[in-house]
């Protein structure tokens, strides 16, 4: 297995180094050169593995033996361990139609712990096994930011900074990040919205020298272990579905807005996961419905929401699904990238469209509808979602009828990350200890200016640059 990238102009490269890489040298996103499929059979074989056994043997479809069998155990068990339920992702059965996969059973409360807890293992792994500097950087709209710092806190020879968009992430998912004291972490808070965050963060990957003086390393969905890891609970959500439920197939509703969540479902797909729809779920912010609605990527004004993770406009792993619809032509991928950033939009034909269609279906949730299905299933089932999984269980609700199969709606975060918007609905939850704690904490941020150069200045005062 080898790695290359969606613009065609990176050598092919191993698991570690494409680990290492994260965004590909010549702006492009990083994907195998050819995706692994599993049979039927060899699927039937994993039916009742644990979560971290389900893990293992997709990973190691990738790795290339690059990692002993028993170190990527150890990665895999230890990256989970504090995971607070024992099957790690539990899925919750609401009704007949519907399932709710948790995957907020982290140190976080969040989607992002399932990748980020191992990619912080892995991370550590490397340098201690190369010898590796890492310093890490990334970009969240909220949850990202969280789990990566909790996954490399305090951990030898890695160092971390994050650009979050000031006034813009919930408290309790600002609070997760800056009341962090260890010297090896660095949160910066900036003025502007994730979109700004994001792409200062592709401009300074970009920029090759600056990358490779300050030994950069993505934590984002542009790296594509993160992909993968994600990935893995589209299996396990099919896997834990009684055989007769899953026997015509699945559906899975996905709230989105970076397309890496969602991403990892198609990856998942592609490798032999009987989906029969991915069903998009978003917010106001919706760019994406759009394009897989009318074939119109373009951005169209930032609103500020009550599902923050998603305030989104310009969506990283938007390039990967392009790569894989256009028949793995990095030439035209990189024609098409071109054009959307000299005219701030990308048109797809008529007949482009159909094929997306049959890709991908795609609802956005106003504010109000978000609310109002959080009142309604905590009424009816009383189960409690987060705004961001009530926006994938009102897409369910749209979707829910027109094809073969059970859904699976994968529940994104805990609904204490989010009591802003819990409260609106006059409904008090308990928080857990780990959250109620946060708010008796000092905090720790840097403020900056919403440039490239205002960052980089910062960071050049915070990384380790030897070997």
């Amino acid at each position: 297995m080898k790695y290359i990238s969606t613009r065609g102009k990176v050598a092919p490269i191993g698991f570690i180094d494409m680990f290492l890489m994260g965004l590909g040298e010549d702006g492009g996103l990083i994907v195998p050169e050819a995706i692994p499929t599993v049979s039927a059979e060899q699927l039937k074989a994993w039916s009742g593995l644990s979560f971290q056994e389900v893990m293992f043997n997709v990973f190691s479809l990738y790795t290339n033996g690059e990692i002993p069998d028993d170190d990527l155990r150890k990665l895999i068990a230890d990256s989970y361990a504090g995971f607070t339920s024992p099957d790690v992702l539990p899925l919750t059965k609401l009704s007949d139609e519907l399932s709710v996969m948790e995957l907020f059973h982290g140190p976080t409360f969040a989607f992002k712990d399932v990748a980020l807890q191992f990619m912080g293992n892995l991370y550590a792994y490397v340098a201690q096994k190369r010898g590796e500097v890492i310093n890490i950087l990334g970009a969240t709209s909220g949850d990202t930011g969280a789990s990566a710092i909790s996954s490399v806190r305090g951990k030898e020879g890695i160092q971390i900074c994050i650009l979050h968009p000031d006034g813009k992430v919930s408290r309790v998912q600002e609070l997760q990040m800056t009341t962090v004291q260890d010297d090896n972490v660095l949160n910066l808070s900036v003025n502007g919205n994730f979109d700004d965050c994001q792409r200062i963060i592709k401009d300074l990957f970009a920029d090759v020298k600056f990358k490779a003086k300050y030994h950069l390393r993505a934590i984002n969905s542009i790296n594509f272990v993160r992909i993968l890891a994600q990935a893995v609970y589209y299996f396990y959500a099919y896997l834990k579905l009684p055989e007769a439920v899953r026997a015509g197939g699945i559906n899975v509703s996905v709230p989105t807005g970076n397309f890496g969540n969602i991403f990892s479902g198609y990856l998942a797909k592609k490798m032999g996961v009987p989906i029969n729809q991915l069903v998009l779920a978003t917010n106001e912010n919706n760019i994406l419905e759009r394009f897989i609605r009318e074939g119109m990527y373009k951005p169209e004004g930032f609103k500020s929401t009550h599902s923050p993770s998603m305030d989104i406009q310009i969506a990283s792993n938007f390039e990967r699904y392009l790569y894989y619809f256009l028949g793995e032509d990095s030439a035209e991928v990189t024609a098409r990238m071109n054009r959307f950033k000299a005219e701030g939009q990308l048109a797809f034909t008529a007949e482009e469209v159909e094929r997306i269609q049959r890709d991908l279906s795609a609802y956005s949730v106003s504010n109000e509808e978000c609310l109002e299905t959080i009142r309604g299933y905590e009424e009816k089932y009383g189960y409690l979602l987060d705004p961001h999984s009530a926006c994938g269980v009102a897409a369910y609700e749209r979707a829910g009828g027109k094809g073969e199969g059970v859904f699976v709606s994968l529940a994104t975060a805990h609904p204490a990350k989010f009591d802003e918007a819990i409260k609106l609905l006059d409904i008090e939850q308990k928080f857990p200890e780990r959250i109620s704690d946060l708010f008796d904490k000092p905090q720790r941020q840097v403020s900056v200016d919403n440039s490239e150069e205002a960052v980089a200045a910062l960071l050049v005062d915070f990384y380790r640059v030897d070997n």
